[in-house]
């Protein structure tokens, strides 16, 4: 029996944890809004996350990464956390899920 990580578990643990997350702005959480770009799982139970927002004039520019990185470090299994914020690509309502787009009544 081996003591790896299961690493694309985890990953989807950490995705229903960014799914608690919402923008205070946008009645939809981060990961369907799209502002997640990707999740990085390691064998050490390190994690970083790759995000944007919706602006760089977020008003939440500096609270959200915060809660975001607190919340995924709050998992037993991860060690770690670490979020980096990104402006490339900019954010545009393409990014969101079809899901975020009904709730918003895009569709």
């Amino acid at each position: 029996m081996s003591d790896t990580l299961d690493t694309s578990a985890l990953g989807e643990k950490i995705v229903n944890v960014l799914k608690t997350i919402y923008d205070p702005e946008i009645p939809v959480d981060i990961y369907e809004l799209g502002l997640i770009y990707d999740v990085f799982v390691n064998e050490d139970s390190d994690v970083k996350i790759l995000m944007t927002l919706t602006t760089p004039n977020c008003p939440v520019a500096e609270s959200l990464p915060m809660e975001v990185e607190e919340k995924v470090k709050s998992l037993d299994e991860v060690k770690s956390a670490e979020v980096e914020i990104t402006f490339d690509p900019p954010w545009t309502q393409d990014l969101m899920s079809e899901e975020a787009k009904l709730e918003l009544g895009m569709l």
